[in-house]
């Protein structure tokens, strides 16, 4: 993801307690969150649901091979910013990255950061 816009990858989980935790002792480490829905144990949509913004400019984004109408309508209710399929939307999903990097460099901000598990 790093080689495709100007992100600083900083952490990484597999698990959905490991992210929430992370997060919750981060809270406003970073500015967007990647989430996939299948995890090794519990569910990208409980990360989702408990990441807890912290500050204004966080964003959440959902990247999977699941992203039916009905899960991404689901991940939006839950709170995610955008849903995109890994198989079909990929340039999608580097695109909003982009603008999002973008925004962040017009109001002075540095290289977004990610939480991708």
């Amino acid at each position: 993801m790093e080689d495709e816009v100007d992100i600083h990858l900083i952490g990484t989980a597999t698990t959905e307690e490991d992210a929430v935790a992370w997060l919750g002792d981060n809270p406003g480490a970073w500015d967007l969150l990647v989430v996939d829905l299948f995890l090794h144990e519990g569910s990208g949509l409980g990360i989702v649901k408990r990441c807890g913004r912290s500050r204004p400019g966080q964003r959440v984004v959902v990247l999977t091979n699941y992203a039916t109408g009905e899960i991404a309508d689901w991940a939006r209710e839950l709170g995610a910013d955008a849903v995109f399929d890994k198989a079909a939307d990929l340039d999608g999903f580097f695109s909003l990255c982009a603008s999002f990097e973008a925004e962040g460099r017009e109001s002075g901000g540095k290289p977004m950061e990610s939480l991708a598990p």
